[in-house]
């Protein structure tokens, strides 16, 4: 039975990978299910509501010939704001919320920055997290400066949904390409146009040549590349959508390999194409023959959050004090966690349900104590899952008619094999499930159940000191609401005291929250003596104790001072066990700093790795210099400890972008593991508030038409250089549950090769070139690598699908350094390639101590030549030459003709006056010889010196 019950468990949780993101699913050839949500924030505007429409409609057309008539969109639910108006066509959401819409229709950072992007921060091949549209993007009021909404929402579906990425590259926005020649980078290379600067100043602007960068050997970064209007090319999407032509994807027989695109740095040189033909919706489809049908579209309109509490009570809650940690938890989820507005009901289980609260509606403290009165405080019998949830439907019912959208917090805390008899009823009903699971033993079909209705599930141990209960009510906050109304957890600490019966520490009230302000204590045993100060030094008043409950709170009223919160707990017993848990709510004045965690994926196979991602945000601004702790916990309780990092190396895909990632490979045992994840923030954070975000359209700097330059679209410029320096902060999430298989039992010989490194990067000077990376380690991201293989080649496919038999470059006198420092290596090509060698390409691997070996690096070009420049201006620089000879032909010729007649005039002058002097007097007459000095050449003017006729008396 133990064995069917972990095959099933296994089974469930792969056909579930990755389904706490989106909803999405392709069905013959349509996609369906997808949430277009519309921000609150969004003042209300129904022809919006068209507008979405009308992109969507627009981009299922343009998607269908773009994938060779595979792909359309089929069905699509318009997430409405509560604080819009009703109407009879809204209708309320089932599974649709927030958290999982997979378009955001949301005011821009800043203003006038209305970029369309999509928030990717995985590998090649791995889906997004969503699209960002700003509201004046979808009216069409940026159609000049991106084009057609429906072709950027087929550019940005391309990101978010096969993990491609763009075919330009800002930071690298020209190469040396093959034919000695400085290129744009894009795909195809059959896109033609112009490189110009674009320069204004005082009002007046002016398009100039392109001049190159001695240190580079390409253009300025003030040059851009500005494509012929009328094009016959007809890719790619990801490079310039915008383009009329442009109705295709990059192919393997079109795609430009030598292009520093982040396509080509990210997904080892292959086209888009190439990737999105091995995606699982290509292999899973077949070109259609008909036209597909019109999508279709449904309005949700979010209204009041709907509650159902569903505790299990049986004999299975009797052990490790599980019902009392339940019941603290359950408590400071209702008297802090659940939003105002919300109607709340609880229903606990055994074999049986029992109503112990109808739905209540939460306006205020005496609503939420007496929910908390409410809840079960005996634990016995059997366990009937089915029957807790029908409970449920029934006490929604009572007051609601239709469940759509209603949510059901399930707590379990064991096996029950009649889980299925009431699966179907469960998914049909339209209500939300969200599971906790207490302990090794609880029944693996309901997370199936969670996750087909688009709920969370999470898992606690019973090590108590890990605060696992509290962590995973805590994240229950609404789905559809502003985030002005929602709970932050700042501290979720615990502490098993044995010898030293002090518990002290620190919590830090940024200015974006302290808002009521809540601090909560349980204990084990006794009461501990509790002490609280604010940042000012002054104590705070006595907690409310509930010694039936082993716990105790205090709330700040109004807002918390800003700064850092000093508590010291001091046990009266040992052993004894404390935690301590700080929430606070937003300030309306600026957006809070918002942390979210999670895993790349659900479930795992020993031995791949898994990824811990953390991501810091202020508004849609990433957070940087946070340092982010990892807490994994295993089924029995054991946690190990990451430190995650932004840097662009190893599992982190991209530097500076607010995601902190690491790999974690230290599996302990099969089962289920926890996620949790603490971010603090000192003196040194910064927001990269000028950082345009990744993975978006690119803005069409102007068109080329008939060898001119066409109108510069209005652009809001922001510095790139400004960062604004933030306050210290804290803040502890849950990032959920995954699992593991296939742990063996017996220890095994080093499994893991070191990570590939994906930031080489390559500088030529002079007859040198410098290599930099960041170091991988023994296991990935961790210790430290044997030794290094670096080697080069002129053809970058032959070093990419041939690495080994590449011309090698000795390295071995680089001692690698610990997993995370930067590595520099310098060496002269010259002496081992063959002489005329225009240019190479450089890869590098690594090999651990037991000799296994990383994937190839990124991929990066030298040339070893200096390549032209744009032939219009080689065309200038000629004519220059030509008009200067010229000009200088000129000028002797005149100055030639000067002198003659200067030297006729002398001698007429010398005569008559001789004529009229005495035949005693003579004079010496003469002329200087003119001589030019200099002919030089300043600001395209000739000038002449040295040129000094003079007489001479004797």
């Amino acid at each position: 039975m133990g064995l069917f019950r972990s095959s099933l468990y296994l089974l469930i949780l792969c056909l579930l990978q990755g389904s706490n993101t989106s909803l999405i699913q392709l069905n013959n050839n349509g996609y369906e299910d997808i949430i277009i949500a519309i921000n609150p924030l969004v003042p209300e505007d129904e022809t919006l509501i068209e507008q979405i429409k009308d992109m969507v409609t627009s981009a299922s057309t343009y998607l269908f010939e773009a994938t060779e008539k595979r792909f359309f969109f089929k069905n699509v639910s318009i997430l409405i704001p509560e604080n819009w108006k009703e109407n009879p066509q809204y209708k309320r959401p089932k599974h649709e919320n927030y958290k999982h819409a997979d378009v955001l229709v949301a005011p821009p950072t800043f203003p006038g920055r209305d970029q369309p992007y999509t928030r990717h921060f995985a590998a090649c091949e791995e889906k997004g997290k969503y699209i960002h549209f700003t509201p004046d993007f979808v009216r069409g009021k940026k159609q000049n400066e991106y084009g057609p909404t429906g072709r950027v929402f087929v550019h940005e579906w391309a990101h978010l949904r096969w993990g491609v990425f763009d075919e330009y590259n800002e930071d690298e926005p020209f190469y040396s390409s093959k034919s000695k020649k400085i290129e744009a980078t894009r795909c195809s290379t059959g896109i033609s146009g112009m490189n110009k600067v674009y320069h204004c100043q005082q009002g007046n602007c002016i398009y100039k040549n392109c001049r190159i960068d001695p240190q580079t050997n390409l253009y300025t970064k003030d040059c851009q590349f500005f494509p012929n209007k009328v094009q016959k090319e007809k890719a790619s999407i990801m490079f310039m959508q915008s383009i009329y032509s442009i109705v295709e994807f990059c192919n393997a027989k079109n795609h430009n390999r030598e292009a520093p695109s982040l396509q080509n740095k990210k997904c080892n040189s292959r086209s888009t194409w190439e990737v999105i033909s091995n995606s699982e919706d290509f292999k899973n489809s077949m070109p259609m023959v008909e036209s597909p049908p019109p999508t279709a579209f449904s309005l949700m309109r979010t209204s009041h959050r709907v509650v159902c509490l569903v505790l299990d009570k049986s004999e299975n809650m009797a052990s490790f004090n599980r019902l009392n940690r339940m019941n603290q938890a359950a408590k400071h989820f209702l008297l802090q966690t659940i939003e105002n507005g919300s109607w709340v009901g609880i229903v606990a289980f055994d074999s049986t349900a029992h109503i112990k609260s109808k739905l209540t509606h939460i306006t205020g403290s005496n609503e939420r104590i007496k929910l908390s009165e409410s809840l079960p405080t005996e634990a016995s019998g059997g366990i009937s899952i089915c029957s807790g949830v029908k409970t449920a439907f029934q006490v929604i019912r009572e007051k609601f008619p239709q469940i759509d959208g209603s949510e059901i917090i399930l707590l379990i805390a064991g096996e029950d094999n009649t889980v299925r008899n009431c699966m179907e009823e469960v998914i049909q009903s339209g209500a939300i499930i969200h599971l906790i699971a207490i302990g090794p033993s609880s029944e693996p079909a309901v997370i199936e159940m969670s996750s087909m209705t688009g709920g969370t599930h999470h898992y606690v141990s019973d090590q108590v000191q890990n605060n696992g209960f509290m962590s995973a009510f805590g994240s229950l906050t609404s789905g559809n609401i502003d985030l002005s109304q929602q709970t932050l957890q700042l501290e979720s600490k615990g502490l098993t005291l044995t010898k030293d019966p002090w518990m002290n520490g620190t919590v830090i009230i940024d200015s974006t929250v302290g808002k009521d302000t809540f601090f909560f204590v349980t204990w084990d045993k006794q009461p501990p003596r509790i002490s609280l100060w604010d940042p000012n030094g002054r104590q705070m008043g006595e907690f409310t104790e509930d010694k039936d409950s082993k716990m105790a709170y205090l709330t700040i009223p109004g807002f918390a001072k800003v700064g850092i919160w000093t508590y010291s707990l001091q046990a009266k017993v040992n052993p004894e066990t404390l935690t301590v848990t700080v929430t606070s709510q937003v300030v309306n004045s600026v957006p809070p700093i918002i942390v979210n965690a999670k895993m790349n994926k659900d479930t795992n196979s020993f031995p791949a790795p898994v990824i811990v991602y953390a991501e810091i945000q202020q508004g849609y601004l990433p957070v940087l210099g946070v340092n982010v702790t990892a807490f994994i916990e295993s089924k029995s309780g054991e946690t190990e400890v990451l430190d995650l990092l932004d840097n662009g190396a190893g599992a982190d895909s991209f530097k500076n972008d607010g995601v902190y990632s690491r790999y974690f490979t230290t599996y302990k045992e099969n089962g289920r593991y926890s996620l949790k994840v603490q971010a603090q923030g000192g003196a040194n954070i910064v927001t990269r508030s000028s950082q345009r975000p990744r993975n978006g359209a690119l803005s069409i700097p102007g068109w080329t038409v008939d060898g001119k330059i066409e109108g510069k679209p209005s652009r809001s410029e922001i510095n790139e250089d400004t960062q604004t320096t933030l306050e210290s902060f804290s803040r502890t999430v849950s990032g959920g549950e995954f699992v593991v298989s296939n742990i063996p039992k017996f220890p095994l010989s080093d499994v893991y090769p070191p990570s590939q490194i994906t930031d080489l990067d390559a500088k030529p000077d002079g007859d040198q070139i410098t290599l930099t990376w960041t170091a991988p380690g023994d296991n990935f991201d961790v210790g430290k690598v044997q030794r290094y293989v670096l080697r080069i080649s002129e053809s970058i496919l032959a070093l990419r699908d041939n690495f080994d038999t590449a011309l090698p470059v000795t390295i071995t006198d680089l001692l690698p350094k610990e997993a995370n420092s930067k590595e520099t290596f310098v060496f002269t090509p010259g002496k081992i390639l063959e002489e005329n060698v225009t240019r190479i390409f450089i890869a590098i691997k690594s090999v651990d101590k037991s000799n296994l070996t990383s994937k190839i690096s990124n991929i990066v070009q030298v040339p070893l030549f200096i390549p032209q420049a744009d032939p219009s201006l080689e065309e200038n620089r000629h004519n220059t030459r030509v008009n200067i000879s010229i000009l200088v032909l000129s000028v002797t010729g005149s100055v030639v003709v000067v002198s003659i007649i200067l030297s006729t005039t002398i001698y007429i002058l010398k005569k008559k006056k001789n004529e009229s002097r005495p035949a005693t007097s003579s004079i010496h007459d003469g002329v200087s010889d003119f001589k030019m000095d200099s002919i030089a050449e300043a600001s395209g003017v000739l000038h002449i010196t040295g040129f000094a006729p003079a007489l001479k008396t004797g």
